[in-house]
């Protein structure tokens, strides 16, 4: 497998053979079920455990196929790459699918920020600080008046900022702690704390080199 679901804990520091510390977040990864293996190499991963009084009728049968008993909280579809053979259901994907020095990606859902104004969501430097302006946090001007007389689509306006979904690229993984299923991975991810991640293995280059 190239990936699994897992939960953010936090963030704390690393010291490697050199003395330098090391910013990382810690994530929570696996262990996760193999739902089912779908045509065409797709695989079903769960991670967590819903309530039974909680869990449809649907959701129950579709796992019960594997050997599940509890429905996990959330499934995620994964597509192995350069496997031969696919994990057969209701086996369990754990944290030593990754080694330390992996380049990975990480998606996430960002902290939601409410309705932010155009200075907050997208750094517009603002009006002039001097006396007597009463424009100091407004866009300014947002379309000319007579041709084309309307708002492009797509300009930077005030609005509802955060809550998406984000993948941050290049990632290097620090640690592997196969005993706890944690993984350390250097620099910041999406979401807060106790937010669902999923993290998948990367090549090419990493902004961290």
């Amino acid at each position: 497998m190239n990936g699994l679901i897992g939960r953010k804990l936090g963030m704390t520091r690393v010291f490697n053979a050199e003395g330098t510390h090391i910013p990382v977040t810690v994530i929570e990864a696996g262990p996760c079920a193999v739902v089912a293996v779908a045509e065409g190499g797709r695989v079903e991963l769960g991670f967590g455990a819903k309530k039974p009084k909680r869990t449809p009728k649907a959701l129950a049968g579709h796992v019960k196929k594997a050997g599940i008993e509890t429905a996990p909280r959330v499934i995620r579809s994964f597509f192995p790459v350069g496997e031969d053979t696919p994990p057969k259901a209701g086996e369990a994907i754990t944290v030593a699918i990754f080694a330390e020095g992996d380049r990975v990606k990480i998606t996430g859902i960002t902290k939601g920020r409410g309705f932010q104004g155009v200075v907050h969501r997208h750094h517009f430097h603002g009006g002039p600080e001097t006396h007597g302006n009463t424009r100091h946090r407004k866009p300014g001007s947002i379309a000319p008046g007579t041709d084309p007389s309307r708002i492009i689509k797509g300009k930077r306006m005030p609005g509802h900022m955060g809550a998406r979904n984000f993948t941050e690229l290049g990632l290097r993984v620090v640690k592997v702690d196969a005993e706890r299923n944690l993984l350390f991975v250097r620099g910041s991810v999406p979401g807060p704390m106790n937010g669902l991640l999923t993290v998948r293995k990367q090549g090419g280059p990493s902004r961290h080199d």
